[in-house]
């Protein structure tokens, strides 16, 4: 893309209006949720997306902010049928008749990136045609460096600006913002939700019309229905709103644990119902996890439930990015604050969004930065908690999270793998007990010459230097047995050769050598309580 130039008169003249809006807000004060949504409504349609899209970041910004911003909603113009045609022909480069046999002039909807109309192809399929606004990319591109140019101007001085790079923050907003702008990532987004929840029969998305979706053109197969808010339609038509609300969560919950491919913005106007099918719609803006991020979110909702303090703060050290040094005791005790405030909340009226909360400002407040997968998981546990109180208001979200994992774990649960890694930890364990005996003549060492930090003088005995060194044997002989049984059992649930009994030799001569020590280790006991 051509290098935008700020020295053309549209470009002074934008910059101007900005400065003047940013003036009118008074940015040297504080600036409140409600005074940012306004500036951004009265910067216009990119900054409005941009709200939009920095309300699924509470890494970003605080709750409270993150709330307010997610009521915008861009006013925007629709573009008249004829451009929309016009668009359509100079994408495909033909005329439209060759591909639709109709096109509705009445767009379904109109927003700052594109516009949507729904459209019949040539062979009768009903689809919807998503159409990116002309200069749309350029648009924004030149508004974000324009507002860049503008900050020092204004002197942006804000409680959030003194801690946070307010460039570094419109540079994450602007990569967000370019993948919403390619249709084609949005293609693939719906390829993959499609092809996760296919074996769900009660869920489903608008297939992709590959042939003739671009970059700037997106056709998905229209589906009409209800909109999950509308409860009188879904009760005047026999549905059940507690077991739609039930469904929606638990695949919400797999999305994340089992997928790690989410819906970053689960709010109703997302989602349909459909000849008994919920519909997920719009998947411009999806989350991704990693396997260690599902599992620490796994631990954290567990932690949250068994009210683990020492566990939580575990989450919060690896799930976060820090560069400075953590004071790991006022952490613990900010979360432990955290949880005695939740532990005498009944799960009914839990609000575990606000639990959320609470848990990233504890981070922030800590300078804590969490992944962007992580943030937007966040924001939208927070959209989705909402949806389901809007159709039932008597969900009990964090207790349908932990026992839909508890079930999760139970049905993934892997004995070759769980054997392996109790395999590989008591390995680690046995590689350090063999450092023990080094560590314990050290330190006596160091007492024995007067070093300690006490200046202490340790005389010892033979019999003493005998008792330690036998308990150290048998503290690595303990350490042997379990790393022999733990190996035998993984060994044995191979077709390894040369077998006894159809059981693998080398697994049985683990699982004998690990009874001699074993009763070796015993004797001694017995001997002693006669």
């Amino acid at each position: 893309m051509t290098k935008l130039s700020f020295q053309n008169q549209d470009g002074k003249k934008r910059l101007v209006e900005i400065i003047s809006i940013l003036k009118k807000y008074n940015l040297a004060t504080e600036m409140t949720p409600q005074n940012l949504t306004a500036l951004l409504e009265d910067l216009g349609p990119t900054f409005v997306k941009l709200g939009q899209i920095m309300s699924m970041q509470p890494n970003i910004l605080p709750p409270q902010y993150c709330e307010e911003l997610g009521k915008l909603k861009a006013n925007v113009s629709p573009m008249e049928y004829d451009e929309i045609i016009s668009l359509l022909e100079a994408e495909y480069g033909t005329s439209l008749g060759e591909i639709f046999s109709a096109v509705d002039p009445a767009p379904l909807g109109s927003a700052s990136i594109a516009q949507v109309h729904t459209a019949t192809l040539t062979d009768g399929l009903k689809v919807a045609v998503k159409i990116q606004r002309p200069g749309i990319y350029d648009t924004m591109y030149q508004d974000i460096q324009l507002i860049k140019k503008a900050l020092p101007i204004v002197k942006f001085v804000t409680k959030m600006g003194k801690n946070t790079d307010i460039n570094m923050v419109l540079d994450e907003l602007w990569a967000t913002a370019k993948q919403e702008m390619d249709f084609i990532h949005e293609a693939e987004n719906a390829r993959e939700f499609y092809d996760n929840n296919i074996d769900v029969e009660y869920i489903t998305c608008p297939r992709v019309i590959s042939e003739y979706s671009t970059s700037k053109v997106l056709v998905m197969e229209y589906i009409d229905g209800y909109f999950i808010d509308d409860l009188q339609s879904l009760k005047e038509n026999g549905y059940n709103l507690e077991n739609i609300a039930e469904k929606l969560a638990h695949n919400f919950v797999k999305q994340v644990v089992d997928d790690g491919f989410f819906h970053a913005d689960p709010h109703c106007g997302n989602i349909l119902i459909k000849d008994g099918k919920i519909v997920w719609i719009d998947l411009g803006m999806m989350g991704r996890v990693s396997d260690r991020d599902k599992k620490l979110f796994t631990d954290a909702v567990t932690a949250i439930v068994e009210h683990d303090i020492e566990k939580l703060t575990d989450v919060a050290l690896k799930v976060g990015v820090y560069e400075e040094k953590i004071d790991h005791t006022s952490l613990s005790d900010d979360i432990a604050y955290m949880l005695n405030k939740y532990g005498s909340i009944d799960f009914n009226t839990m609000d575990f969004a606000d639990v959320v909360d609470d848990f990233l400002s504890i981070l922030r407040e800590h300078k804590i930065g969490v992944p962007k997968g992580v943030s937007m998981l966040a924001r939208a546990i927070s959209t989705i908690q909402g949806t389901l109180r809007t159709i039932d208001p008597d969900m009990i979200f964090i207790q349908m999270m932990a026992n839909y994992m508890s079930s999760s774990h139970i049905k993934n649960f892997n004995l070759k793998n769980e054997l392996r890694s109790m395999f590989l930890s008591f390995y680690s364990s046995f590689r350090k007990s063999l450092d023990i005996p080094a560590q314990v003549s050290t330190i006596l060492k160091t007492f024995s010459r007067g070093n300690s930090r006490l200046n202490m003088k340790l005389s010892m005995s033979d019999d003493m230097t005998h008792n330690i060194n036998k308990m150290i044997n048998r503290l690595v002989a303990v350490v042997i047995a379990g790393a022999l049984l733990v190996g035998s059992s993984l060994i044995t649930t191979t077709d390894m050769e040369p077998k006894i009994l159809k059981i693998p030799a080398l697994g049985l001569l683990g699982f004998l050598i690990a009874f001699i020590l074993g009763v070796w280790l015993l004797i001694p006991i017995i001997k002693k309580n006669k």
